[in-house]
């Protein structure tokens, strides 16, 4: 208040305040009252001040905000949780710090394509002591999802599962998606309904779309349209177009075309008489139930209406993707390729995504229908310009519409592409080129990509192992043949008739030792039977040669060599159990002599003590009976000076004391008199020196 006024006030107030200090010094502090400074010096310095006590109640409280909030807290009581209760996936707000650098690092190797590194780096994080998070186990499950690692995705899940981490909506979603697209229908249904009763969670709209459009490819029709009813009856959501737009696509593929429309007029009831907004994802549904019908006019009049209502907003890839397949399918490639040039105009990510990969396989399917396959493969690869990357599946796409029209060479060209892209073969890309080149004649050239497909880590089924042999075999390539066998046979459950053909095939060729090894190794292998029906088929072949015997010999020689094994576990177990306890007795042994010894010193020194005792006890004048007596009573003269004290202890304790374990070295006062000289003889005795009469 005086920052104002001029400077002689200041240098007067300042002299008052230093004479009232001197005057009061030798005063009392006063306990309640302090002197402060009406002003400050600058105005700076009273702005430090403000903030100091600002800062300082920031810091500390009044106590009695404190007090209050200490009592509120103890008024409410904590509820008691239930341990059995499933546990709730956490917030995203718990990803930061050391957390979300874990969370980047792990992103970082999932864009360099090592998904095995990134799996592995989340398990050993997991008892580390930083956790991930939900959201980090679910990126490397996405990425595991796009390149079909479905084995991993499964055995992360599994172990996520076990070291306790929450599943959110999204890690369900991942699961569905694996189980149908493994052909796992019944399994993905019976994991919705364990969500549905058991998780703490409820599903989305986005867990309805990918249950309802895997049932669908799966030809499980009448089951969607289940779970469609009840996602709208018994969960409340609103109807959903998308969905529609899968059940209208069933529908095309059961050809039931009265159900497409039945679904039309559903939808459009249930949005209030009227198709708008993403409602327009139906329209390719619906020409495809028009042209089932063979009303191209009626089909194309809905194509005329859904470019005009393009013309007020721009529809998603999903309903640009399903008018061009409707097109493209029922000889309408033109229009067809007029709309998608028109929306490669209209793609411009991030800000408008009206182009994604279904919309270039559409298009590859259309080139290839109307036998443009150069063009089909110009659009394929042309794919990334518009931040579309192709997967596994739509390369297999086009290599199997090239290798049915006989383009073999245009088929390898595009699969040498798959490295570029980042993308993997799986089986079905080596077995279709396998097989081309069996039907073009080059046999060497579709080892060698079953080959491969071994050395990749794929696992080709019996039927294409089969259809190799096979043809190896009509040309005469017996060693190749069985060489694919004996890289096979270790990784591959084959059946008796899969064995009967190599076994003919070496008997054939005279080879009849490698059909006694081949028989040999079905033997020692404990996870194949051995089965009498081909064991009678290597006798037969062997008897053309007279062999016959040598298989018997065989089986006997393994009868032999197992039992003789048996034998040696069991004389393993019994040496192991002789030794553990050998081991145990050795522990036992040092500790049993110890105190055997033990024992026999202090008895040797009672009985010593006591025939000493003995003479003590005569030269007193008791009886040899009462000495001899005295000689093998084990007491104690400690406990028993307490039984001869007289009326002084209590009756118990002296009975007590009378039968208590001794040690005769200590008997000092068992008659206790005034005598110094028996107190002295008494005490040698005690020592073990013999007193003389």
């Amino acid at each position: 208040m005086s920052l104002s006024k001029p400077t002689t006030f200041l240098a007067h107030l300042k002299t008052l305040t230093t004479k009232t200090s001197l005057h009061h010094r030798h005063a009392p502090p006063c306990p309640i009252i302090s002197v402060r400074f009406l002003s400050f010096s600058s105005p700076e310095e009273a702005a430090a001040e403000r903030r100091r006590r600002k800062r300082r109640l920031r810091i500390e409280p009044p106590l009695s905000s404190l007090n209050r909030t200490q009592q509120q807290t103890q008024q409410i009581p904590k509820p008691i949780q239930n341990p059995n209760a499933p546990k709730l996936p956490e917030p995203i707000s718990s990803l930061t710090g050391n957390r979300l650098n874990l969370h980047n690092k792990i992103l970082t190797l999932v864009r360099e394509n090592d998904l095995e590194e990134a799996a592995l780096y989340t398990r050993h994080s997991v008892y580390s002591n930083c956790k991930p998070t939900i959201y980090t186990v679910n990126a490397v499950l996405n990425a595991q999802l796009r390149q079909s690692k479905y084995s991993d995705l499964l055995s992360l899940h599994r172990f996520i599962t076990q070291a306790g981490i929450a599943a959110n909506v999204i890690t369900h979603n991942l699961l569905f998606q694996t189980y149908l697209d493994c052909r796992k229908p019944d399994t993905a249904l019976d994991y919705f309904k364990q969500m549905l009763n058991e998780a703490p969670l409820s599903p989305s709209p986005t867990t309805y779309r990918i249950m309802i459009k895997g049932l669908v490819d799966n030809g499980k029709l009448e089951k969607a349209l289940e779970l469609k009813d009840e996602m709208i009856g018994i969960n409340g959501f609103s109807p959903d177009p998308v969905i529609y737009h899968y059940l209208m696509v069933g529908c095309v593929r059961s050809r039931d075309s009265d159900l497409v429309f039945r679904l039309y007029e559903e939808l459009k009831e249930k949005m209030g008489g009227e198709v708008v907004g993403n409602g327009f994802v139906v329209y390719g549904g619906l020409m495809k139930g028009y042209f089932m019908r063979g009303m191209k006019k009626e089909a194309m009049e809905c194509y005329g209406e859904f470019l005009r209502e393009n013309l007020r907003g721009k529809w998603s890839a999903v309903a640009y993707n399903s008018v061009l397949d409707a097109l493209c399918k029922n000889g309408e490639f033109d229009e067809a390729l007029k709309l998608f040039e028109s929306i490669l105009r209209e793609h411009n990510p991030p800000k408008s995504l009206v182009v994604d990969l279904g919309s270039f396989n559409v298009m590859v399917d259309g080139f290839c229908l109307e036998g443009r396959y150069k063009d089909a493969i110009e659009v394929f690869l042309k794919m990334g310009d518009y931040r579309c990357n192709p997967d596994t599946l739509s390369f297999n796409n086009l290599i199997d519409q090239l290798c049915s029209n006989g383009m073999l060479i245009e088929a390898e060209i595009v699969c040498r592409e798959m490295d570029g892209k980042g993308v993997k073969p799986d089986e079905y890309t080596y077995v279709l080129l396998m097989d081309t080149c069996i039907k073009e004649n080059r046999l060497d050239d579709g080892a060698a990509y079953f080959k491969k497909m071994v050395e990749s880590g794929s696992r080709p089924n019996l039927a294409v192992y089969n259809r190799l042999v096979d043809e190896l075999v009509k040309v005469g390539k017996i060693d190749e043949a069985k060489s694919f066998y004996d890289m096979m046979v270790k990784k591959l459950k084959m059946d008796d008739e899969s064995y009967k053909y190599m076994m003919k095939t070496m008997s054939d060729v005279g080879k009849l030792d490698e059909v006694l090894k081949m028989a040999e190794g079905i033997i020692d292998d404990e996870e194949t039977e051995f089965s009498e029906e081909l064991q009678e088929f290597v006798k037969g072949e062997l008897r053309k040669d007279g062999r016959e015997e040598e298989l018997t010999k065989l089986l006997e020689e393994k009868e032999r060599q197992k039992a003789e094994a048996k034998a040696k576990e069991v004389e393993a177990a019994e040496a192991s159990k002789r030794s553990a306890k050998a081991v145990i007795n050795s522990l036992i042994s040092p500790i049993g002599k110890k105190e055997a010894e033990t024992e026999s010193g202090a008895n040797k020194n009672a009985i010593e003590a006591s025939f000493a005792n003995k003479e003590l006890q005569a030269e007193k004048g008791e009886s040899i009976e009462e000495a001899t007596i005295a000689v093998f009573s084990p007491t104690d003269a400690n406990t028993k000076e307490a039984v001869n004290k007289g009326d002084d202890s209590d009756e118990p304790e002296a009975t007590i004391a009378e039968f208590s374990p001794t040690d005769a070295n200590t008997e000092e006062g068992v008659n206790k008199s005034d005598d110094s000289d028996e107190t002295e003889a008494q005490s040698d005795c005690a020592t073990g020196q013999q007193v003389a009469p």
